[in-house]
């Protein structure tokens, strides 16, 4: 059956064509398993609540009827503001109107926020642009520049509230640097979410040709319930399709989490335990709540533009396994900088296991994708990313330093694999941060460097250990088999190319102090050279020849020495360098590469002369790269099948012509 909704409709009606319904939320109520619910354009402030979930042969599809011409908003209009000194109005706003859920007294809190200014989860937005929160009045009144965020010209737009206790009431004030707000487009955030369900297990829907904007969503680290403007809350089979979606507070689409009991921000409630072992309790506890392949994941992300959200565009714990994420524009998430925190990515995932990530253009975010703990069986395939990084060079100065961490194309951190990496491109100045192991890098274009080689896998402490052992899951499942720390290593490289870029000078600078830390290494040489010191494969293997394991202290440390590293075909230009275990490489030393990237309406390129130096190379697929030392799981798709890389970047076949990189 189709139920029809037009927000412009003359009277509310039964979701009939003739009669359509006024608000998605009530064709939500009653749509059925193989209902359509077709959304004429309009804007509706709503935060929709799927009550009914559909089936795998019959799923509930919400469309817009025109694409992107159905808005859903968690904003409204606020068109009473009262001018108030130079710039700034003030409006009062009875706290009755947020019902249940005021954004103007909820602070955004929980796990690995490292939050200096407290932020509330509201904004104020003008013409769609959110403002910049202040925590006073007088910083409203005499604004500044705010050299943290990527936009500095408009980070005199700013705003305050407090609370009128005598009459209940909500005070924002807001700087509109000159603008009339009551004659011009004018919102707040009411609502914490766009299209989200309150119950688990709202399973098969579909949500298609939205936009989606302005929501007060909370933060969300891996031990909390992880809201997003859009998302499934704990359920399976979920598809996002051709969707607009931006201005989140903090995350755009969320893949799902629950609010575990007694484990919810158990890390900033109690304090007691370290936020590691919190995160480790979250998989063991949802794999006692029934967490698994048959129940949780599977969705689809799809052909959207995901954009100016602060803390990630698409974020997801337990909730994304199994799950595609493919064909989004991916770009500007935290550019703001008025978040801080150690979950910020435009994809943020913990537990990606056997999630597929393709053909995604990432770029202007302050880190591309984050994966973080029990990666396992997941592809990272054929992905543009750029300008994934420590912003603009006004960030470089050394009093600007605190807070803003470095960005990289692809964070990795203490996973055991196997996480694969093929015909991708990577341009941003720190192409991977890598402080984990049970890796593959196969026909990958790296224009910046490996970093956090050996390092990161520890929790910082200086007198006792605080080595971060991670879960292990059995091939394809969600069933855990135990925990390990990284050993580091596993990792393997084949048919790669290698070019060393140009880097800025101020970003050297301000990394000078990590180059010995924990977290990082400040590594911007391109290449495998971080891997120097590794062993290969025949080494490591004769140290266990004739050993029982018996009665030899020293002899067992080998059980947890660094494990070896696997190269061949990989190509180098322009000063990138190999690690010293790679014998089948090529050093270029005679041509100096261009690399350049090109937007020609609106579709990008990589233009470059480095194709014409390269040598022939071998044919990999999943027999040449083994497997995960951890988890004993090959390199293959997620149904166990072998991997053949024949395919390029642009999909076209290695007939019979096999060279280093993404393109042929």
């Amino acid at each position: 059956m189709k139920i029809y909704v037009d927000c412009n409709a003359i009277t509310n009606g039964d979701g009939s064509r003739e009669h359509p319904y006024k608000r998605i939320g009530q064709a939500a109520t009653a749509a059925l398993p193989g209902d359509e619910v077709i959304v004429a354009a309009g804007i509706y402030r709503e935060d929709v609540n799927p009550i009914n979930a559909g089936t795998e042969a019959d799923r509930i599809v919400y469309r817009s009827e025109e694409p992107l011409k159905a808005v859903i908003t968690g904003a409204d209009t606020v068109n009473n503001w009262e001018h108030y000194d130079g710039d700034v109005w003030r409006v009062k706003i009875d706290n009755a109107y947020f019902g249940a859920h005021n954004p103007y007294t909820t602070l955004v809190w929980g796990d690995w926020l490292n939050q200096g200014t407290p932020a509330h989860t509201g904004d104020v937005f003008l013409d769609g642009k959110s403002f910049y929160e202040q925590d006073s009045l007088e910083k409203v009144l005499r604004p500044e520049y705010y050299d943290g965020s990527w936009d500095r010209e408009y980070t005199l737009h700013t705003w305050y509230t407090c609370q009128d206790e005598k009459s209940d009431s909500t005070l924002i004030y807001a700087n509109f640097q000159g603008v009339d707000p009551n004659k011009a487009n004018t919102e707040i955030t009411v609502r914490p979410h766009c299209f989200w369900p309150v119950s688990e297990h709202v399973n098969y829907i579909t949500l298609s040709g939205f936009t989606v904007r302005q929501a007060a969503t909370q933060w969300a680290p891996p031990t909390a319930l992880q809201e997003g403007m859009i998302g499934p809350h704990w359920s399976k089979g979920w598809v996002i399709e051709d969707c607009e979606i931006y201005e989140s507070k903090c995350s755009g689409i969320s893949l799902g989490k629950y609010r575990q009991q007694n484990n919810d921000n158990k890390w900033s409630k109690i304090k007691y335990k370290d936020g590691a072992q919190t995160q480790r309790d979250c998989s063991f506890i949802a794999q006692l709540d029934g967490w698994s392949k048959e129940t949780i994941g599977s969705h689809i992300v799809r052909n959207c533009d995901i954009h100016d959200c602060g803390q990630t565009g698409i974020v997801g714990n337990l909730g994304c396994v199994f799950s595609v994420i493919e064909n989004n524009h991916i770009h500007h998430i935290n550019n703001k900088r008025n978040l801080a925190g150690a979950e910020i990515g435009g994809i943020k995932l913990h537990a990606a296991i056997d999630v597929i990530i393709r053909n995604n253009h990432i770029h202007d975010c302050v880190r591309g994708i984050w994966l973080d703990w029990q990666t396992q069986g997941t592809r990272i395939s054929s992905n543009l990313f750029h300008d994934n990084c420590l912003a603009r060079d006004y960030l470089l100065k050394p009093e600007n330093k605190e807070g803003l961490g470095l960005g990289e194309d692809v964070f990795i951190e203490i996973a055991h694999g196997p996480a694969l990496f093929d015909n991708n491109i990577f341009l941003s100045e720190r192409a991977v941060k890598i402080p984990t192991q049970g890796v593959a890098f196969v026909h990958n274009l790296f224009y910046g460097s490996l970093t956090a080689v050996g390092r990161g896998v520890k929790n910082g402490t200086s007198k006792y250990d605080s080595t971060r052992y991670t879960p292990i899951h059995k091939p394809h499942s969600t069933d855990i088999t135990g925990v390990m720390s990284i050993l580091h290593g596993d990792v393997r490289f084949y048919n790669n190319v290698f070019i060393q870029p140009k880097v800025r000078d101020g970003l050297l600078e301000i990394c000078k102090d990590d180059k010995d830390g924990e977290w990082d290494d400040a590594n911007f040489i391109a290449g495998t050279v971080s891997y120097s010191g590794y062993m290969r494969e025949e080494t490591w293997k004769s140290y266990f020849e004739g050993y029982c394991g018996e009665g030899d202290a020293d002899g067992r440390d080998k059980y947890y020495m660094p494990l070896p590293v696997w190269t061949g075909g990989n190509v180098f230009f322009n000063g990138a360098k190999p690690c010293d275990i790679e014998d089948d490489c090529t050093v270029d030393t005679t041509h100096d590469i261009h690399v350049a990237l090109k937007c020609e309406d609106g579709k990008y390129s990589v233009e470059s002369d480095y194709m014409q130096y390269l040598p022939q190379a071998k044919l990999i697929e999943t027999d040449t790269l083994g497997m995960a030392f951890e988890p004993e799981e090959r390199f293959e798709n997620p149904d166990g099948t072998d991997i053949v890389f024949d395919v390029d970047y642009n999909g076209q076949k290695r007939d019979g012509k096999v060279i280093a990189g993404p393109f042929i």
